[in-house]
């Protein structure tokens, strides 16, 4: 199971009635795509460490594609760097080969070394006996970040390989916990507590039913340009400190899955319209921003074999089917994004470059904004 740092789960968007688009999966969650696990680490302590300013808060987000497979397999895959002020490892065999092996692990900036590390060790673990054994092979992970030293001691590197091993321990096909949780556990979003959040569409193509799922990171944006479904949230928030004087400095990774097959200029295109997803909640992609996104199809699946075939013949929707996955993408972004402020916990104790925490967005409020412009729909 998932090992969230708060084990209570508030209300998500939709439950308390904000209007998004679009029917989900029976989780709302990047875990409804078929062959999809995530699991969540946090290091949370209470109080700074001997001459430090602030607690260790951080943690590392697991995203396995094949979980039960015995022997690797590789997945179709597209990139796309909105802004570039951050990190992705594995990206440039991404764009040259079209895919990745392995599982993706999101944490903060200065654990990226870590996460790596940590990674390649349980990949030789897990598939010692039916892959790797005493023949070296290639391994290259996809670790992504965003900065959360405003809220965690990062310059601690408190990040160890037994807590990213411990999120690989937990993965689940199951919901996943959202806000102050796994690689978001300290993130900040439009100047509110941010963190994980994760979201799903259901797109049916000629016939067949398909599911989009995303997971973000969310650290990024800046209190005035906060909107929700449309709505200004964030200029009707401004009281509420770090208000908009708060200028952007953090980043967001968004990870989409699907079980559509797509060849890997496909997936490319949809990796894109992660922008317009983030777009939606306000963001313009400030310079100090990493907004680096990626997708990835489990169809096509293949495990890794010792002599693979000279001729392989792959599965691909075709192009004109795809406005509707694009909308899905864009959709289901714009949601994670809420659904990780909403469950996020207000985070205090802490005082560094004058301020004291940072609040979580507190729903009742953003009701009574959403009512007023007329945009609230029934809880669901």
């Amino acid at each position: 199971m998932n090992e969230p740092h708060n084990t209570s789960r508030k209300p998500r968007a939709r439950e308390i009635g904000l209007p998004f688009t679009g029917a989900t999966g029976p989780h709302n969650a990047i875990t409804d795509v078929p062959n999809v696990a995530v699991g969540l680490s946090s290091v949370c302590e209470t109080k700074p460490r001997p001459g430090r300013l602030l607690p260790v808060r951080t943690g590392v987000t697991a995203i396995v594609p094949h979980p039960q497979a015995e022997v690797p397999v590789p997945v179709f895959a597209g990139i796309h760097r909105f802004n570039g002020n951050g990190e992705m490892t594995g990206t440039h065999w991404i764009e040259d080969g079209g895919y990745f092996l392995g599982p993706i692990t999101i944490t903060n900036t200065h654990s990226v070394g870590m996460a790596h590390h940590a990674t390649v060790k349980w990949m030789l673990e897990r598939y010692r006996s039916t892959y790797y054994g005493e023949r070296p092979r290639w391994i290259m992970p996809v670790v992504a970040e965003t900065f959360d030293g405003i809220l965690n001691d990062i310059n601690a590197l408190a990040l160890t390989e037994t807590d990213v091993i411990a999120a690989f321990d937990a993965i689940s096909d199951g919901p996943v916990a959202e806000g102050n949780t796994g690689g978001g556990t300290a993130m900040i979003a439009y100047g509110f507590k941010g963190g994980t959040g994760t979201s799903s569409r259901r797109v049916t193509i000629a016939g067949t039913d398909y599911t989009v799922g995303v997971l973000v990171q969310a650290n990024n944006g800046q209190r005035d340009w906060l909107t929700i479904c449309g709505v200004p949230v964030g200029r009707h928030m401004t009281d509420i400190a770090p208000g908009p004087d708060m200028a952007e400095r953090g980043s967001i990774i968004v990870v989409v899955a699907t079980d559509i097959p797509m060849a890997p200029h496909q997936l490319q295109r949809v990796a894109r319209r992660c922008t317009m997803g983030i777009g939606r909640n306000g963001t313009p992609g400030g310079n100090n921003s990493g907004d680096i996104f990626l997708a990835f199809s489990t169809a096509n699946a293949e495990p890794l074999r010792a002599a693979p075939p000279v001729l392989r013949s792959i599965e691909m929707v075709g192009d004109d089917e795809f406005d509707p996955v694009y909308m899905a993408v864009v959709d289901a972004v714009e949601e994670a994004v809420i659904n990780a402020m909403l469950a996020a916990e207000t985070m205090t104790d802490t005082i560094i470059d004058g301020l004291a925490g940072v609040e979580a967005i507190p729903a009742s409020r953003l009701l009574e904004i959403m009512r007023t412009y007329g945009r609230l729909g029934q809880p669901s």
